[in-house]
C-alpha cells in the first residue's frame, strides 16, 4: 500500500487494542481486559538496532498517529508543558483541568493538528490547531483577573496579569514535509559557520556564510571575547558567550516560526510532554514519574526515533503543473517577477546539499541537553533520495541535491516595529521570565514557501487567509520587496499569486516532484 495511503489508514484506526484470545465470561484475571490504550505498541530501545528503515518507518507512523490515553501516561497533573512543577501544586490537572486551549494539554496526538492538506499526517493544520507558544509555563491558564498567584492561571513571572494577547504567542501548526532535508541543510550550514569561528583569532572579524546566504560578521577583541553584535539572523541562544572560553555557538535552527528548535528530535520531544503529557525518557530519565500520573518510562528512545524518522521521511512538496496554457504562462512570469522584486534575496528558491548531506543521521549532533546526541543510541541512517522513501523526492544532480524550500533558514524582523500586530509579546528565544523574554518578538524565520499554497493560513499567527495577504503583510526587511509588489500592474501581481499558488503538497499517490 502507497506510504501516504496508509497515513489515512493509520490515521482512522481504532482508537483502543482489542485482545486476540477469549476470555471466559467473569474472568479478570487479564489485566488487558477492560483496558483503554492507543493501537501504538512501544518500540524497547533494545530493539531499535536491529530494525530496518521501513519498520522504523512502520513504527514512527504508529507513534505520530497514536491517540493517546491516561492507561499509557497522557496527561501531566503535576507538571505544566515545559516539564516543570506547577507553580501550584495543590491543583493538580486532572479532570476538569486535564484539557486547556491556551496552556495545554490541548490534543491527544500528533496527527490532532498536523493533518493538512488532504488528511496526511505530518502536514500543516487549519487556524483552530495552531498552540500559544510560551503559555504552556502556565499551570492551567484561566485569564482571571482575581487569580493573582504567579503562573498559575493569569499573573506572569513578573506579577503582571496576562491576557489572551499577552500570555503567550499563538502559532500556526506547520507542515513538516521535506523537513529531513530542511534539518540537513541547517546542520551543513552550522558547521560552515562553526568552521569559520574556529579560524577566528583574536582581534580579528570574519564573514559569515553558508550555501551563498550571509549571516553577518563574527569578531574578536584582542583579548580574546567574542562580539556578536553584527551576526544576522541566528537566534539568541547561538549567538551567546560567556568569555574568551566559551565561543557562540553559530547552531542554525530551521524549525519553529521563531528559529527555536534545532532538530526533529527536540521538536517532537517538545511536543510530546507540551501537547499530550507524553513524558520522553531522554527528556525526564529511566523510572521517573515526575508529572505524577502513575506511570514511568511513557515514551522510549526508540519510540522518539521513530517518530523523528517519520517526519524526516515525509515527501517534498511539488511545483504542481497547471493544464491550461494560460495558467502556465503566468506562473512562470510569476516566478521571474518574485525574484526581481526582491522576494527571493530571502525566500531563496533552492539551497544546495553537497558531501552526501541527504544521508539523515540520527541523532542531530547539534541537540541541546535534554535530546540524544551522537554516542548517546547507535547512530540511524537513512537516504533521503531514496526512491523506496515516499514520493515525490528529491535526486542528486552532480553529487548536489537542490532543495527548493524558498527559505534561507534566517531570522529576519518583517515588522514595522513593536506596534505591528504581527509582532510578537514574547521571545521563546531568550530565558523564561528575564527582560528580553518580556521585551517581544520580531523576527521570524523565512518561511518555507514549498508547500504554501495548500496549506492555509499564513504568517506565524495563522491570521492571513490569503498568499495575497500575506504578502502586503511583510514590513521591516522585506519593506523594499513589498512596495515593489505593490507597484506592479495588477496583472502581474496577479502572476506573482499564481506562481505561489503552484506551490503545493502533492496528493496522495504522487512522486514526482517538479520546477
Amino acid at each position: 500500500m502507497d506510504f501516504l495511503q496508509s497515513t489515512l489508514r493509520v490515521g482512522t484506526a481504532l482508537l483502543f487494542t482489542m485482545v486476540a484470545a477469549p476470555v471466559a465470561a467473569g474472568d479478570r484475571s487479564d489485566p488487558r481486559i477492560g483496558e483503554e490504550r492507543s493501537v501504538y505498541e512501544r518500540t524497547p530501545d533494545s530493539e531499535g538496532p536491529l530494525l530496518a528503515i521501513a519498520e522504523w518507518l512502520r513504527r514512527g507512523e504508529a507513534v505520530f498517529t497514536a491517540q493517546w490515553t491516561p492507561a499509557e501516561g497522557a496527561g501531566r497533573p503535576m507538571t505544566t508543558g515545559t516539564g516543570a512543577p506547577l507553580a501550584d501544586g495543590s491543583r493538580p490537572l486532572t479532570f476538569p483541568h486535564n484539557f486547556n486551549r491556551i496552556s495545554a494539554r490541548d490534543a491527544n496526538g500528533c496527527a490532532g493538528c498536523h493533518n493538512a492538506p488532504f488528511g496526511i499526517a505530518g502536514g500543516g493544520g487549519d487556524f483552530v490547531t495552531g498552540v500559544f507558544v510560551a503559555a504552556q509555563r502556565f499551570d492551567f491558564a484561566t485569564l482571571d483577573a482575581g487569580d493573582r498567584y504567579p503562573l498559575r492561571g493569569s499573573v506572569a513571572e513578573t506579577g503582571a496579569l496576562t491576557d489572551l494577547q499577552t500570555i503567550g504567542n499563538f502559532r500556526a501548526t506547520p507542515g513538516m514535509f521535506g523537513a529531513g532535508f530542511i534539518e540537513m541543510l541547517a546542520r551543513q550550514m552550522t558547521a560552515d559557520l562553526q568552521a569559520a569561528r574556529d579560524r577566528l583569532l583574536p582581534g580579528n572579524a570574519v564573514a559569515l556564510s553558508s550555501k551563498g546566504v550571509g549571516f553577518g560578521t563574527l569578531s574578536r577583541a584582542a583579548d580574546g571575547h567574542w562580539i556578536t553584535d553584527s551576526v544576522e539572523g541566528l537566534p539568541a541562544q547561538s549567538t551567546r558567550s560567556n568569555g574568551p572560553a566559551d565561543p557562540p555557538s553559530l547552531v542554525v535552527h530551521p524549525f519553529h516560526q521563531s528559529g527555536s528548535v534545532v532538530s526533529l528530535r527536540q521538536f517532537t520531544n517538545n511536543a510530546f510532554n507540551h501537547h499530550h503529557g507524553m513524558q520522553p525518557v531522554e527528556r525526564f530519565g529511566d523510572g521517573t514519574d515526575p508529572d505524577g500520573d502513575g506511570i514511568v518510562d511513557e515514551l522510549t528512545r526508540a519510540d522518539i526515533t521513530a517518530a523523528t524518522l517519520f517526519q524526516a521521511a515525509l515527501p517534498v512538496p511539488v511545483v504542481a503543473a497547471a493544464r491550461d496554457p494560460a495558467t502556465r504562462r503566468a506562473v512562470a512570469r510569476g516566478r521571474r517577477l518574485f525574484s526581481e522584486i526582491g522576494c527571493a534575496d530571502c525566500h531563496r528558491p533552492t539551497l544546495p546539499l553537497d558531501d552526501e548531506g541527504w544521508i539523515y543521521t540520527e541523532p542531530n549532533p547539534y541537540n541541546p541537553a535534554g535530546n540524544l546526541r551522537p554516542g548517546d543510541m547507535p547512530e540511524v541512517r537513512m537516504d533521503l533520495t531514496s526512491r523506496a522513501l515516499p514520493g515525490p523526492r528529491l535526486r542528486p544532480r552532480h553529487g548536489v541535491v537542490h532543495v527548493p524550500a524558498f527559505t534561507d533558514l534566517k531570522l529576519h524582523d518583517i515588522t514595522s516595529g513593536p506596534d505591528d500586530p504581527n509582532a510578537e509579546a514574547i521571545d521563546i528565544n531568550e530565558p523564561g521570565g528575564s527582560p528580553g523574554f518580556f521585551a517581544g518578538n520580531r523576527r521570524f524565520l523565512t518561511k518555507k514557501l514549498w508547500g504554501a499554497a495548500n496549506e492555509p493560513p499564513y504568517f506565524h499567527h495563522g491570521l492571513y487567509t490569503t498568499l495575497r495577504a500575506a504578502t502586503l503583510g511583510h514590513a521591516g526587511e522585506a519593506q523594499a520587496a513589498r512596495e515593489a509588489f505593490v507597484s506592479l500592474p495588477p496583472a502581474d501581481q496577479d502572476r506573482i499569486v499564481e506562481f505561489l499558488k503552484s506551490l503545493q503538497v502533492a496528493p496522495p499517490g504522487e512522486r514526482r516532484t517538479r520546477r
